[in-house]
C-alpha cells in the first residue's frame, strides 16, 4: 500500500514506529517528554545504519585488519568498496552484543560509534549522541535502550528506503508533538510531494527518457529529504538508467541528520546535504540545478538573518539572490523563491538548458503587499521575466501543521512556445478524500488511485498538462477549474484620486480653542491680544477665506495690533477656523485646487487600461470634481486567485428557509413532549 495514509497507518509501519517509540516507556521519569526524541531518533538512525551494513560487516572488519597490518594511513576508499556503501563501520561490535554486556555498555557503544566512517559519525554527533549515552548510562538505562533497538528489524529487505522515510517522519511528528513544535516544518505529506514532483517533471518526459540522462535536483529546505527521494524515484521510474544527483540544505539538525544518513544509504553523496540557513549561508552558491522544489515554512520571520539578507540586497544587486525586493520581516516565503530562482540553469542559444521550479506557499505570497512593496516587486520581477508557468490551488486541511489553503507555484525559464507570456491558474480544491484518522491538522488527502480510491494525483497532473485546451473549451466538464491569463493581467497601476478641499469658515468657541492650542499661534508675541480681539467678534460664519480674513484683520487693527505674517500662522488659522463643507469654497495652492487628504482615494487600474479613461468611466460620474495625481501613481502586481474562481451562490428563497425553521420547531416540540412524558 502506498500514499501517506497507507504508509503511516499500515500495520507494518505503525508496528516499527511504535517499537522505536516504545523506548519512551523506559525514559519516562528520567527524561522529559520533550526530550524523548533526542534518544529515539539517533538510535533509530544508528540501527538503520547497522542493518544496512550487516551483509558486509565481516568483510569490512577483515579489510580493516589487513590494512592496519600494512600500516596504510587512509584505507577509506578500500573500506567503502568492501562495505558496498558510502559509509562503513570497522568494529566487530553490534547493538545486540553491546546489550548483552550491561557493565561495559557505554564504553562499547562509544567504541562502536567511533568505528564508523567520518560521514556517518558526523550524523550521530549532530544529535549530541555522546551526551545522550552518558545520560542514559547515569540513569542505568543504556543497555536496556540498546537492547530495545537491537530487536528493531530495519533491514533493507524488510524496510525499503522509501518506507524508511515514512517511519522517520512518523517519529519526527511524534517528537514534534511532545515538544510542542510544528511537525509540518519538518516534512510534507507524501501524496502532496508526489503531485508536486509530477507537475514539476511532466513536461520533460521525452527528454528524461534519453539514455545517459543526468539530472540535478535541489531542495533548499529539505527536511528529512522526502521531496528529494520522491523526485529521484519518479525520474528513475521514467528512465531506470537515468542518474539523479540530489542536493539540499536544512536548518533543523535532526532532520538534516536523517536526510544525510538516507543519502548515504542510497549511495548518494551525503556532502550534498548542507546544514545551515539557506539565506545567510548558501550551501550551494556555485551550483545550478535542473529541478528545484521546496515546502518552506509558512509565515516564518527572517529577523535572525536580516543583516545578511539586506546586505546582499543592497550591495550585490543582480549578482546576488535578492535584488528583486525584500518581503516583510515576518514572512520569508518569497526569499526562498528568489533563492531557488537564482539557481536555475541558463537557457542556451539553442533553447536547451534551463530549469523547472516548484514551491508550496500559503495564500500570502499571491497578494500580500501594496504596489511597489517588496512582495509586489518580487511578483513583478517574476512575471516580467515570464518565469511563472502556473499556480495550483490545493485543498485545505492537507498539511500536518495548518488547515489553511495552500498553493503550488510552478516556474521555469524555459517555457514551451504555447505558454510564453501566459500563466495557468488551476483550482484543485475539490480534489480530496477524507482521512480515516486525522494527523494533526491534516484531515484530507489526495487520492492516488490505489485500492479503489480516486486518482486525484493523476487527474490534476493531466488537467495541468491540458490546461490551455481545457481553458479554451467551454464545453469541457472541467472548464471552470482552469483559467489562463497573460502575465500583464496581474499588473495594475495604483492611482491616487484626489478631490478638492472645500471649506467654509466659522468663529466659535470650538474653533477659537483649536486656534489657541496651535503652536504657530502660541509663538506670536501678540497672541493674547489677537485672541481677545477674535473673541470680541462673537460667533460668525463666512463663505470664503477672503471674507473671513478681512473681518479678522479689521478686528486685529481695532485691537491695536498688527496682522501676523508668515505661512505657518495663516495655515494654523485656516486649519482652526475652516470647516469642511461640500458646498464650501475650493481652496487653492499656486492657482490649483488643493487636495483634501480626507477625501483621497486609491484605485487599482489594469496595466493595459488608460487611467484617464478609467477616471471618466468609473469615478467622475459619482464625483465630477475628482482628478488623478499622476506623480503618486505606482505599479503593482498581485495574483487574486480566489477572485478569479469565485462563483456567486444566491441565497435560498425565504419560503424555503421559513419552511425549514417551522420543521425544526416542530421537531423540537416533539422532543420536548417526549421529555415531559
Amino acid at each position: 500500500m502506498k500514499g501517506t495514509r497507507e504508509a503511516l497507518n499500515s500495520s507494518k509501519h505503525t508496528e516499527l514506529a511504535n517499537h522505536a517509540w516504545s523506548v519512551a516507556d523506559l525514559l519516562r521519569g528520567d527524561y522529559k517528554q520533550s526530550d524523548y526524541g533526542k534518544v529515539i531518533l539517533p538510535f533509530t538512525v544508528l540501527r538503520r545504519l547497522e542493518c544496512v551494513l550487516e551483509p558486509t560487516r565481516e568483510k569490512v572488519v577483515e579489510t580493516a585488519a589487513v590494512y592496519a597490518e600494512r600500516e596504510i594511513a587512509d584505507p577509506d576508499r578500500f573500506l567503502r568498496k568492501a562495505s558496498g556503501q558510502r559509509f562503513y563501520n570497522t568494529s566487530d561490535l553490534t547493538l545486540k552484543k553491546i546489550a548483552r554486556d550491561p557493565s561495559h555498555a557505554a564504553v562499547n557503544l562509544q567504541h562502536y560509534v567511533s568505528a564508523f566512517s567520518d560521514n556517518a559519525r558526523e550524523v550521530l554527533e549532530t544529535y549530541d549522541f555522546a551526551q545522550q549515552v552518558k545520560r542514559l548510562e547515569g540513569a542505568d538505562l543504556l543497555y536496556r535502550v540498546v537492547g530495545r533497538f537491537a530487536d528493531l528489524d530495519l533491514r533493507p529487505e524488510t524496510v525499503s528506503n522509501h518506507n524508511m522515510g515514512y517511519i522517520f517522519e512518523e517519529l519526527i511528528r511524534r517528537f514534534a508533538e511532545q515538544s510542542n513544535e510544528t511537525a509540518g516544518e519538518h516534512f510534507t505529506p507524501r501524496e502532496v510531494i508526489q503531485l508536486m514532483v509530477r507537475l514539476l517533471v511532466a513536461p520533460d518526459g521525452d527528454a528524461l527518457a534519453v539514455p545517459g540522462t543526468v539530472r540535478k535536483v535541489m531542495d533548499p529546505a529539505c527536511g528529512t529529504g522526502g521531496m528529494l527521494s520522491a523526485a529521484e524515484e519518479h525520474i528513475t521510474e521514467l528512465n531506470p538508467d537515468a542518474t539523479v544527483e540530489v542536493y539540499g540544505q536544512e536548518l533543523n539538525p535532526e532532520s538534516w541528520a536523517i536526510c544525510r544518513s538516507d543519502l548515504m544509504i542510497k549511495g548518494q553523496d551525503p556532502e550534498n546535504i548542507v546544514f545551515g540557513n539557506s539565506f545567510s549561508h548558501d550551501g550551494h552558491a556555485r551550483e545550478r540545478f535542473d529541478y528545484l522544489l521546496a515546502n518552506p515554512p509558512f509565515g516564518v520571520e527572517w529577523k535572525k538573518v536580516k543583516e545578511d539578507v539586506e546586505y546582499e540586497h543592497r550591495h550585490l544587486g543582480d549578482a546576488g539572490r535578492f535584488a528583486a525586493g525584500l518581503p516583510r520581516i515576518n514572512d520569508g516565503s518569497l526569499l526562498f523563491l528568489q533563492h531557488m530562482l537564482s539557481k536555475m540553469k541558463p537557457v542556451d542559444v539553442h533553447g536547451g538548458g534551463g530549469s523547472r521550479v516548484a514551491i508550496v506557499f500559503n495564500g500570502s505570497p499571491l497578494f500580500t503587499g501594496a504596489a511597489e512593496s517588496g512582495e509586489s516587486r518580487i511578483r513583478q520581477w517574476i512575471l516580467e521575466n515570464d518565469w511563472l508557468e502556473g499556480i495550483v490551488a490545493l485543498p485545505d486541511q492537507l498539511f500536518y501543521n495548518t488547515g489553511i489553503s495552500t498553493y503550488f507555484w510552478i516556474l521555469t525559464n524555459r517555457k514551451s512556445p504555447d505558454y510564453k507570456g501566459k500563466v495557468v491558474l488551476l483550482d484543485a480544491r475539490d480534489h480530496w478524500v477524507k482521512m480515516r484518522k486525522s494527523l494533526g491538522d491534516k484531515r484530507k488527502e489526495l487520492g492516488d488511485g490505489k485500492g479503489g480510491r480516486p486518482d486525484h494525483i493523476g487527474e490534476i497532473t493531466e488537467l495541468y498538462g491540458e490546461a490551455l485546451e481545457v481553458a479554451g473549451d467551454p464545453e469541457h466538464p472541467l472548464h471552470g477549474k482552469v483559467k489562463v491569463f497573460r502575465n500583464e493581467d496581474f499588473g495594475y497601476r495604483r492611482i491616487t484620486v484626489e478631490r478638492p478641499l472645500k471649506l467654509r469658515f466659522e468663529l466659535t468657541e470650538e474653533t477659537l480653542a483649536a486656534l489657541e492650542a496651535s503652536k504657530p499661534f502660541q509663538k506670536h508675541p501678540n497672541a493674547s491680544v489677537l485672541l481677545d480681539a477674535f473673541k470680541g467678534m462673537g460667533e460668525q460664519s463666512w463663505a470664503t477665506k477672503s471674507e473671513a480674513w478681512l473681518a479678522l484683520k479689521d478686528a486685529a487693527v481695532a485691537a491695536g495690533t498688527t496682522w501676523p505674517t508668515g505661512a505657518p500662522f495663516n495655515k494654523a488659522l485656516r486649519d482652526a477656523l475652516g470647516v469642511r463643507d461640500p458646498e464650501g469654497e475650493v481652496q487653492q495652492v499656486k492657482g490649483k485646487p488643493e487636495p483634501d487628504a480626507e477625501l483621497r482615494d486609491f484605485e487599482n487600474v489594469p496595466l493595459d487600461e488608460d487611467v484617464e479613461a478609467y477616471l471618466q468611466r468609473e469615478v467622475l460620474p459619482h464625483v465630477p470634481d475628482a482628478w488623478i495625481d499622476h506623480t503618486k501613481t505606482k505599479i503593482g502586481y498581485e495574483i487574486p486567485f480566489t477572485r478569479h474562481f469565485y462563483v456567486y451562490k444566491p441565497p435560498r428563497p425565504l419560503a424555503e428557509i421559513d419552511a425549514e425553521l417551522k420543521s425544526l420547531e416542530a421537531e423540537i416540540q416533539t422532543l420536548l413532549g417526549e421529555v415531559t412524558e
